[in-house]
């Protein structure tokens, strides 16, 4: 069974435009890309966990700051490896200060076939972009959870 992952589209409105929060992977396979390289923030689900709190979960972990809100499920999003992205959208509370963000750690072998362990942050940066921003940096598997969040209802976004 392919993998399943929950994530949040979180955005604000600012200075009258749409803008939605990435995050850039750390670790130094991504270290020197950035278009089609950022992500909303999101992970697996665990076994018998409810899909949006992993979502919430997982972006606490990637974040290091907890998200509340009204969420609105944008649909699930296959992506071209075979993963299946459950995704929710909330607008962000104005105290979120991407500047300090503390994502949490993971470990591998770098450099490759070295046999040394090092700790790279989960995310490395995040930053708020444009739909047109996001549309260039994001995943191209992820790009048609802009067009499903542009569909809803304004009710259903700025719940």
């Amino acid at each position: 069974m392919a993998a399943r992952s929950a994530g949040l589209l979180i955005y604000r409105h600012e200075a009258d435009e749409l803008q939605i929060l990435l995050v850039h992977p750390g670790g130094p396979f991504w270290a020197k890309k950035d278009e089609a390289a950022w992500s909303i923030p999101k992970g697996l689900i665990e076994a018998g966990e409810d899909e949006l709190a992993a979502a919430i979960r997982e972006t606490e972990e990637e974040l290091g700051v907890a998200v509340r809100g009204a969420f609105s499920r944008l649909g699930e999003f296959r992506q071209p490896g075979g993963k299946t992205i459950v995704v929710w959208c909330v607008r962000a509370a104005p105290s979120l200060n991407i500047d300090a963000i503390r994502s949490n750690d993971f470990e591998m072998e770098w450099p490759p076939k070295s046999g040394r362990r090092r700790k790279f942050p989960e995310v490395d940066k995040a930053g708020w972009f444009t739909l047109a921003e996001a549309q260039v940096k994001m995943h191209k598997g992820q790009q048609p959870m802009l067009a499903a969040f542009l569909d809803l209802p304004s009710e259903g976004r700025d719940a």
